[in-house]
C-alpha cells in the first residue's frame, strides 16, 4: 500500500511539492492520536475521492480533526474497488449510485459538473447536505455560494443532523483566492471596481494536467517532442489564455465566473469586475494581480493593517528585500498570501490600490474551503 506523506510544514517553509501519482491506494499517516471518529459526529461522504481535490478533501479532514461517525469513499465505476487507508482504517472505494447517500449527513462533491447535476439533487432528497465544488449550482439563486471568512451568513439555518437536505456551492478557486484578500478591504471602503489578472496553476485542471506539466518539462529539457493531451499545446516553459471556452463577449468562462461570483458573494450587483485569466506552468497554486477602486479613500498603510488582521490571510510585503508572495511559498498551505500593497498612481488620492495575491488552488481554492463550510454545518 502506498503512503501519502502529509506535505505541510511551517507557515512558509520550503516544503517539497508532492507530484500526483497514479497509485491504487494511499495512506494518510497520522502524526498524533486522532479523535475525529466519534459517535456524535455526522456521517460523511466524499464524492470523487480518487481525484486531486478528493484526495485533498481527505487531507484537510485529517488535518482539522473533522468529527465523523462514518465516512464513505465514492468515485466512478472504474475507480470502484480501490483501497484507501484513512486515519488508520482501510476503506474500499464504492461506485457512486443513487443509493450512495442513504444515511449520509454531509457529502463533499468534487467529481465534475455533470455528476453534481445528476447526483446532487438525489442526495438532497435523501436529507444530505451537499457541498459542491463544481460550477453546477453556483449561480442558482436558491443555492448559497460561500467563502466562510467572507459570507457565512449566506448559509444561515442550514445544519447537519436535522434530516433536511440542502445544496451549498463552493466558489471557483480564483474567486475564493481573490476575495479572501479583497473582502477585508471592501468592508472598510466599498469597492466600486475590481480588475483581476490571474496566473493559474496546472492543479486547476486536475492531477492529469499536473502530471503532463511534469512530463513536458522533462521532454523539453531532453530535446524531445512534448506530449500534449490535456491542453493540446505546450504547457512547460509557456503560458496561454485559460483553457475554458471563450464566450461571445470575448471573455472566457473562467473570467466570467470571477465577475458573476463576486457579485453574488458580495451581494452587490453593481460592483464592476473585469478579469483576464492565464494558465502558467506552476504546479498547484494560483497568483492574482488585483486592482481595486474604492468609493472612499483607503491608504496603503491602513490596507496593510487590515489585511494583517484578516482571518486566513498572511501579509508578505517586504519592499526593501523585494520579497512578496509566490505560488511556491503558498503551495500546501492554508493561508492566502498578500503583498505588493501599493497606491494606484493612476488615480488621484487614495481611491485605488494594487495588491498581489497567491493561494493554493487545491487547498483554500477547493478542499479547505469546502471543509470549512462543512464545519459551519455542525
Amino acid at each position: 500500500m502506498a503512503t501519502f506523506t502529509h506535505p505541510k510544514t511551517s507557515l512558509f517553509g520550503g516544503a517539497r511539492i508532492p507530484m500526483p501519482t497514479a497509485t491504487k491506494s494511499r495512506t494518510f499517516a497520522p502524526f498524533r492520536v486522532r479523535m475525529a471518529l466519534q459517535d456524535s459526529g455526522p456521517s460523511i461522504a466524499v464524492v470523487g475521492v480518487t481525484g486531486a481535490v478528493g484526495q485533498e478533501f481527505l487531507s484537510v479532514l485529517h488535518d482539522r480533526d473533522f468529527p465523523y461517525r462514518s465516512i464513505k469513499m465514492l468515485a466512478s465505476k472504474r475507480s470502484a474497488g480501490q483501497k484507501l487507508s484513512f486515519q488508520g482504517r482501510s476503506y474500499v472505494v464504492e461506485e457512486l449510485t443513487g443509493g450512495s447517500f442513504d444515511g449520509v449527513d454531509i457529502a463533499l462533491f468534487s467529481a465534475g459538473g455533470s455528476i453534481s447535476k445528476e447526483f446532487g439533487p438525489i442526495a438532497v432528497e435523501k436529507g444530505t447536505i451537499v457541498v459542491d465544488n463544481s460550477s453546477a449550482f453556483r449561480m442558482q439563486d436558491d443555492v448559497p455560494l460561500v467563502v466562510p471568512e467572507v459570507n457565512p451568513e449566506a448559509m444561515e439555518g442550514i445544519k447537519a443532523g436535522k434530516g433536511k437536505g440542502a445544496l451549498i456551492a463552493n466558489p471557483n478557486c480564483s474567486t475564493i483566492i481573490c476575495l479572501m484578500a479583497a473582502t477585508p478591504l471592501h468592508r472598510h471602503s466599498k469597492v466600486k471596481r475590481m480588475v483581476v489578472s490571474t496566473y493559474q496553476a496546472a492543479s486547476g485542471a486536475g492531477a492529469a494536467a499536473m502530471r503532463e506539466l511534469e512530463q513536458q518539462t522533462h521532454e523539453v529539457l531532453e530535446g524531445k517532442p512534448v506530449t500534449c493531451e490535456i491542453f493540446q499545446r505546450q504547457y512547460a516553459f509557456n503560458l496561454f489564455s485559460h483553457n475554458s471556452a471563450v464566450l461571445p463577449n470575448g471573455y472566457n468562462e473562467e473570467e466570467m465566473k470571477l465577475v458573476k461570483e463576486t457579485r453574488k458573494i458580495w451581494n452587490d450587483k453593481d460592483v464592476k469586475v473585469t478579469a483576464t485569466c492565464i494558465r502558467v506552468p506552476v504546479m498547484r497554486a494560483h497568483a492574482e494581480s488585483v486592482n481595486l477602486e474604492f468609493e472612499n479613500p483607503l491608504d496603503e498603510d491602513t490596507a496593510r493593517d487590515i489585511l494583517k488582521k484578516a482571518p486566513g490571510v498572511v501579509v508578505i510585503d517586504d519592499r526593501a528585500a523585494n520579497n512578496f508572495p509566490t505560488p511556491l511559498e503558498v503551495s500546501n498551505k492554508d493561508d492566502v498570501a498578500v503583498g505588493r500593497i501599493r497606491r494606484d498612481v493612476s488615480q488621484e488620492g487614495n481611491y485605488g490600490l494594487d495588491i498581489f495575491v497567491c493561494g493554493d488552488q487545491i487547498r483554500k481554492g477547493a478542499a479547505l474551503n469546502a471543509v470549512q463550510i462543512a464545519e459551519l454545518l455542525l
